[in-house]
């Protein structure tokens, strides 16, 4: 107990709570498409980590499952949360979108020089009536709105329109195992429905503290890559459960949420690049050691993660028909054992029917 009378949460409880919400302590039986909505949304920087962040997850989630969902439109791609790439549910799509759209006005604002004397009420009409005539590449943003606009800086005026209108990235772009450049268009024509009012903040605070919590105000913050939302936590307050970190910073979270012991085994998990795991709390050290910080990119490059007891511990690679595992440190006997199943049986879901060797060595070109 802290002076306050909160309750302390240790690194490893942090751990093993955000584990257990995050579908990484057990895997789930949920359906892809729920798994999505509890995890409010996947991120897609790249095609296959939503893919992948599912098979770490799930009891068994072939590729082609939630392939399937976006073909349907069950799914989409789109800028949202920390102006970056997800794969969200269509009514996520239509809601959270607007929900972070005051980040999509400080993006915005990066690009004013660019857009001296465009109209910005004008170009998301024009912008709008383009890409739902039919899906167009950033590029021919460019060079349309360019046209209208020729004094203004292209680029901003692509970006522009990408700020002022939930656009979203439409197949086959996305699928697996297909290609396709980016095409855009908006979410309201793409999923056949109109958007709807932003999704209530009192909402979005309890599916994130589900999702990755205990966390902070700054935590959430950082996920959805918005200021201001302390008034949101003092408002719920009432109706939620206070912690401090080993730090003394204070936690919120949900009365009903899992909170495990904090020595419940966890086993090793393989995540792909940018995974929201690591990318959604203000204080990564719940996931990431801090000798570990940084190691997960080199330049524009970032790379696949190994967890082992729930922390970040390594990195992987899937090299021709060898899956190659780069560990941080030494792995005792039954953690290699432990982590040459999991590899294993990622991919067998993965690529079912090849044959993978799992070799402990270099992923980083040193």
């Amino acid at each position: 107990m802290t002076k306050s009378g909160a309750p302390v949460l240790s690194i490893r409880a942090l751990n093993r709570a955000t584990l257990a919400r995050q579908l990484l302590l057990r895997r789930s039986a949920l359906s892809p498409r729920d798994a999505v909505r509890h995890l409010v949304g996947l991120q897609a920087q790249n095609t296959e980590p939503p893919y992948y962040a599912l098979a770490a997850r799930l009891d068994a989630c072939a590729p082609e499952e939630l392939s399937g969902l976006m073909a349907r439109r069950a799914v989409a791609r789109i800028v949202t949360l920390r102006s970056t790439l997800h794969t969200h549910t269509a009514e996520d799509c239509l809601t959270l979108r607007p929900f972070v759209q005051p980040a999509r006005d400080r993006e915005l604002g990066v690009f004013r020089a660019g857009l001296a004397g465009v109209d910005l009420g004008r170009l998301a009409a024009l912008a709008r009536e383009l890409v739902e005539a039919e899906p167009r590449t950033m590029a021919q943003l460019r060079a349309a709105l360019g046209a209208e606009w020729p004094g203004a800086e292209p680029r901003a005026l692509a970006i522009a329109a990408r700020c002022t209108l939930p656009l979203v990235q439409v197949t086959p772009r996305g699928l697996w195992g297909r290609g396709g450049q980016v095409a855009l268009t908006t979410a309201e024509h793409w999923l056949g429905r109109p958007a709807g009012p932003a999704a209530d903040p009192d909402t979005v605070v309890r599916r994130y503290l589900a999702a990755f919590g205990p966390a902070s105000v700054k935590d959430m913050q950082t996920w959805a890559g918005l200021t201001r939302l302390r008034p949101v936590f003092e408002r719920l307050r009432p109706d939620l459960l206070t912690f401090r970190d080993p730090n003394g910073g204070e936690l919120f979270d949900l009365p009903e949420a899992p909170r495990p012991d904090a020595d419940t085994p966890a086993p090793p998990r393989f995540l792909p690049e940018y995974d929201n795991l690591l990318l959604s709390h203000a204080d990564r050290t719940r996931v990431v050691p801090p000798e570990h910080r940084g190691r997960t990119a080199q330049g524009n490059q970032a790379f696949r993660t190994l967890l082992v007891d729930g922390f970040l511990a390594g990195l992987w690679m899937l090299r021709g028909d060898t899956l190659v595992v780069e560990p941080f440190g030494d792995l005792t006997k039954a953690q290699r054992e432990d982590v040459s199943a999991e590899g294993a049986r990622m991919a067998a879901v993965m690529c079912p029917g090849t044959p993978y060797e799992v070799r402990f060595g270099s992923v980083v070109r040193r």
